[in-house]
């Protein structure tokens, strides 16, 4: 398999919901107007917290600083696994189920920090730039390793990134056990032609920045039975959408598409507390039981919370694999 890091630099941030109303404009310029920014790279995920943006540094230049807005202060670099360009049988696991034992165990293993986005395309795994030697020491023995410049796919070998660096030899402390939270929703992950996305703009500004507003100032109850969580990406010219299937029902049903299955997927929120950026091994943690038992999931990294989409059908195992781990920790 071949594994890519794509020439982006990305930069990972929050906004609050009380600020929402002073970065309006530049959301909506980044979402809906590309001819009038350089950003290749933007995903918003609003939370019952907040709204999480991850975005390129051309994005980040439309992000002005206020006391709303918390950036980590990490440059991030996505990485892309392409199975030697044949598409995955549709019989086979999809989303980070995939990508779990190959990449995030042995990351995991080397103390790496990563930031997960699957979309309806592709998964990213995001890393910080600084571990970069690492990432490509500890991937090189079961990858081709790219990186991507300028649109060329340069190969990447362990040594040249590396300088001699060693592997990272330390013992790595047990992950936290997390505890989750499996609200009542069921959720859509989605996809639509930029080129209708027109026609879905007042629907999708009304859905990202007006639908909740009365519940902004609410706590966040860990035993809500629903959860506020929408997700918009638009990566190098492809729209991404997950949504819960109450929001699906306010957009025109001929634009969005789906897969051929049109499966139904419920969430596990993973952390009791914001988890921070430094923790390892959290993504490994959900996404090898996942793996080993070959179910599908999505995998979506905020600012302060994971979430994982599983099928709904598997949702009974997966609950009963994450209680025993709980048990055995």
């Amino acid at each position: 398999m071949d594994l890519h890091i794509l020439d982006h630099r990305l930069r990972v941030t929050s906004i609050s919901k009380s600020g929402l109303e002073q970065y309006t404009h530049p959301l909506i310029k980044l979402i809906f107007l590309r001819n009038r920014t350089r950003c290749k790279f933007f995903s918003l995920t609003e939370t019952p917290e907040n709204y999480t943006v991850v975005l390129d540094e051309e994005g980040f230049k439309e992000l002005q600083p206020s006391e709303h807005l918390q950036v980590e202060g990490s440059t991030w670099l996505p990485l892309n696994v392409v199975s030697n360009g044949n598409a995955s049988s549709s019989s086979q696991a999809v989303g980070v189920t995939k990508i779990a034992k190959s990449v995030i165990a042995p990351l995991a293993e080397q103390h790496v920090s990563v930031f997960m986005l699957s979309t309806y395309q592709t998964d990213f795994i995001l890393v910080r730039e600084k571990d970069l030697a690492v990432v490509v020491e500890t991937l090189a023995e079961e990858f081709n390793v790219f990186r991507e410049e300028g649109g060329e796919s340069v190969p990447v070998h362990s040594q040249d990134a590396c300088n001699g660096l060693q592997r990272n030899g330390r013992e790595v402390p047990q992950a936290t056990v997390h505890p989750v939270l499996i609200p009542e929703n069921h959720f859509c992950v989605m996809s639509l032609d930029p080129d209708t996305l027109p026609a879905i703009a007042t629907t999708l500004i009304d859905v990202l920045f007006y639908s909740n507003r009365s519940k902004e100032d609410a706590s966040v109850d860990q035993d809500m039975e629903y959860i506020v969580f929408f997700s918009f990406s638009l990566i190098d010219g492809y729209i991404s959408l997950v949504m819960d299937t109450e929001a699906q029902r306010q957009f025109p049903t001929d634009l969005l598409f789906t897969s051929s299955s049109g499966e139904l997927w419920r969430m596990v929120r993973i952390g009791g507390q914001p988890l921070g950026f430094d923790e390892c091994g959290i993504v490994a943690q959900i996404s090898q039981p996942l793996a080993d038992s070959d179910i599908s999931a999505y995998y979506i990294s905020t600012f302060s919370f994971d979430h994982a989409l599983v099928p709904e059908e598997d949702l009974a195992s997966v609950t009963e694999m994450l209680q025993a781990q709980r048990m055995s920790s």
